[in-house]
């Protein structure tokens, strides 16, 4: 038997495993590792947060980045070598951090990796007959694993495509695993570059849970400051705070065939993105407002989508009050935060941090749970086997020899 399956049996065996999660969103701020401490599987599913860092991209990586990412035509070549560069740059900065942290690779049982997702397609966005959904994450799992020497579970997106999903959501198996409550139904709501949320039934009842991306979470913003700020992001909403919402732009804004779409649907900067932004600028015949109104109005789109989409979850569950547990960057703007606070009156509010996982790691440690779920349990049916939600275990494996 080759010596890594037989480790892997062992390890799916094994009372608990050691397993590096990590991210790289859409914002390229950085790499989230979380390294996690897992037992059981399932729903018996126990995580532990050990250790959780961001390392900051350098500007030649987000740059090489940049040249692909999201767009219909690319240098071909450039993506053929960015997706083994990729994987290597995230395992030397895996490697650099686990000797930061005073701990021996060959302490970890897994690394999972998400990798860099370069452009998202789903149908409902390409709308070519003759193809269904899509996606595409670089960072290649074989260079991962052969460079840190530990066993590399990536590319989870594919196998939830060829089951029937359109590649995302994926929060939705772990948030069932480790953030279900009886006699609480929660919102485990992710804004990232894009927005996303999961409902979790307080009876338990897996086939009630659905999962949606909701629109624009940080992604529009980022790029309108990137542009126009030469800053990476709109700091505790600084900008936006000294502008107004400019409501005949939020009006067109809103009119994207996107957010009328049934859950659950997906969707990425293909869509959301600076050219979205100045079409509809044009249409509201808002052209020569100012940098500040924009800004305003791109925040508040972001945050009334949110609502839009947890009213409309609301209504299919038939009440008002839930806890709502946010994450991701998103959290920390104040204005997005404020409005969905009062826009949902009857919904309690919390960040992840009441759940024991900090709420910046908290994509990282999902994606340890799937390569967990992967090498130590199975396929749990969630959704009733409604669309999008697939019965499936997720990832590849890479071994290191």
């Amino acid at each position: 038997m080759n010596q890594y399956i037989a480790q892997l049996a062992r390890m799916g065996a094994a009372e608990k495993r050691t397993i590096i999660g990590l991210m790289s969103g859409t914002s390229l701020d950085g790499l989230d590792i979380a390294l996690c401490e897992i037992a059981g599987s399932g729903m018996e599913t126990e995580v532990v947060l050990k250790k959780f860092t961001t390392v900051p991209f350098e500007e030649d990586f987000k740059t090489a980045i940049r040249s692909i990412f999201s767009k219909k035509m690319v240098d071909f070549e450039q993506l053929c070598l960015l997706n083994p560069w990729v994987g290597e740059k995230h395992a030397s900065i895996i490697l650099a951090t686990l000797k930061g942290w005073g701990i021996d690779p060959s302490k970890i049982d897994l690394i999972a990796s998400h990798g860099q997702t370069v452009y998202h397609a789903p149908k409902i966005l390409h709308g070519d007959p003759v193809f269904g959904n899509g996606t595409l994450q670089i960072g290649d799992g074989d260079h991962i694993a052969v460079k840190t020497g530990i066993i590399t579970i990536s590319d989870f997106r594919q196998k939830h495509i060829a089951a029937g999903g359109e590649g995302a959501p994926l929060a939705v198996y772990g948030d069932y695993f480790i953030f279900s409550k009886k006699g609480e139904d929660r919102i485990m709501l992710n804004i990232g570059g894009i927005a996303n949320y999961t409902f979790l039934p307080g009876n338990l009842d897996a086939s009630k849970i659905f999962s949606t991306d909701t629109g624009p979470g940080n992604t529009l913003m980022d790029q309108f400051v990137q542009k126009h700020f030469d800053l990476p992001y709109d700091k505790d909403a600084a900008i936006a705070k000294q502008g107004k919402v400019n409501e005949a732009l939020l009006t067109v804004l809103l009119e994207d065939d996107f957010f009328a779409k049934p859950f659950p649907k997906t969707t990425g900067p293909e869509l959301f993105n600076l050219a979205y932004v100045e079409k509809c600028v044009v249409a509201a015949g808002q052209i020569g407002i100012s940098l500040y109104d924009i800004m305003a109005t791109l925040n508040r789109l972001t945050a009334v989508t949110i609502v839009a989409a947890i009213q409309k979850g609301q209504e299919m569950i038939g009440h008002k009050q839930l806890s709502i547990y946010s994450s991701g960057g998103g959290m920390h703007n104040p204005m997005i935060m404020q409005h969905i606070q009062s826009c949902l009156p009857d919904s309690s509010f919390f960040t992840t941090d009441a759940l024991h996982i900090h709420p910046d790691a908290k994509e990282a440690v999902l994606f340890a749970v799937l390569a967990n779920e992967h090498v130590a349990g199975g396929a749990l049916e969630i959704g009733g086997g409604k669309a999008g939600i697939p019965a499936v275990t997720m990832g590849k494996i890479s071994f290191p020899k």
